[in-house]
């Protein structure tokens, strides 16, 4: 059995691959199925990121299947909680979707004499989320306007603070009704993502409605017929409308597997781990990454909502910690016939 708690509540650069020009919705035929081992037993505990939850569960249950004696424990309060578990030496996977900041890395190396290494398990598209009867959802929102809308500094250079539905075009019941905001609190890797990418590093309202996860966010909006809040789009329920988001002159573009490459606002989520230069991993750490980057791993990745990775890209990844990824046997195709 594996618990969670909060489930509702850097060797390789990634950032030096064009954006996610890689991604796709379907797991690449290279990756090789995962075979069991022997030697593998133990306790993983896993602290960070609430966007990962459901990907880390989802991930544990399939590694049980191999190995029942296998106890794993999910924590998820935020990305923020990833680097002071395994500076404590309470976590084996720090889960975060968002890159370490240079501080959290700095004072890992200070206790470890090394740096963390955070390894790229698949894509995100952080979504817009509003209810799902409001008309923008159908136009789509620029940037700027988000930024109006969110933040108190408005970076993004929109000319006015932005707080009622009309601001934004709508009329009828929704012109003069005042936006509900949800978002994220501040230990969470989404909060610090949309901070920098959709605020241009500006300041929140008051106003936000901080929640303790992803779901909860939704949840709001759900429940919210003039609310709009943002989370990882694997959280998407039927209850809600993604919004197109756009950058000021350019189409606005809903996230999807087909989009990944353009849409504003996609991003990688890692596993952050203690791995020393040169040495190798536990077995329990080294096949529990074998399974996340195995055919039955990125079908996880696809199942919960989110994009896998190519073969190429996964086989960068383990090479981080010491992990040769050998590619899956292509059966050669049966000859039309004899040759005379």
């Amino acid at each position: 059995m594996f618990q969670t708690r909060g489930l509702f509540g850097a060797a390789f650069a990634l950032s030096l691959i064009t954006p996610f020009a890689f991604a796709q919705s379907k797991v690449d035929p290279k990756l090789p199925s995962y075979v069991k081992t022997s030697g593998v037993s133990g306790n993983i505990k896993s602290v960070g990121s609430d966007t990962m939850n459901n990907l880390m569960a989802l991930w544990a249950e399939g590694f049980q299947k191999q190995y029942p004696n296998v106890q794993v424990e999910i924590e998820g309060k935020g990305s923020g909680t990833a680097p002071p578990a395994l500076i404590a030496g309470t976590a084996s996977f720090g889960p975060m979707s968002r890159k370490i900041k240079d501080k959290e890395a700095d004072e890992f190396e200070k206790e470890f004499g090394y740096k963390p290494t955070q390894i790229g398990t698949s894509i995100d598209m952080l979504a817009v989320f509003v209810h799902k009867d409001n008309p923008i959802a159908k136009t789509g929102l620029t940037l700027a306007q988000i930024d109006a809308i969110f933040s108190k500094n408005r970076k993004g250079g929109f000319k006015e603070d932005i707080t009622t539905w009309g601001q934004l075009g709508l009329t009828g019941e929704w012109a003069n009704k005042p936006i509900s905001l949800y978002g994220r609190n501040s230990a969470s890797g989404t909060y610090g993502y949309f901070k920098k990418k959709a605020l241009f590093e500006g300041d929140y309202k008051s106003e936000v409605k901080e929640q303790g996860g992803s779901a909860a966010v939704v949840q709001g909006v759900a429940n919210d017929k003039f609310a709009i809040g943002y989370s990882g789009i694997g959280y998407r329920t039927a209850d809600v409308a993604v919004v197109p988001l756009a950058k000021d002159g350019d189409d606005f573009i809903a996230p999807s597997a087909k989009t990944a490459s353009e849409y504003p606002l996609s991003r990688f989520l890692y596993l952050t781990v203690n791995h020393k230069p040169n040495d190798q991993l536990d077995p329990l750490r080294r096949e529990f990454l074998r399974y996340v980057f195995s055919r039955e791993g990125q079908l996880v990745v696809v199942k919960d909502g989110y994009l896998p990775l190519p073969f190429s890209i996964c086989q960068k990844q383990l090479a981080m910690v010491g992990i040769d990824l050998e590619p899956a046997a292509v059966k050669e195709p049966a000859e039309a016939g004899m040759r005379k």
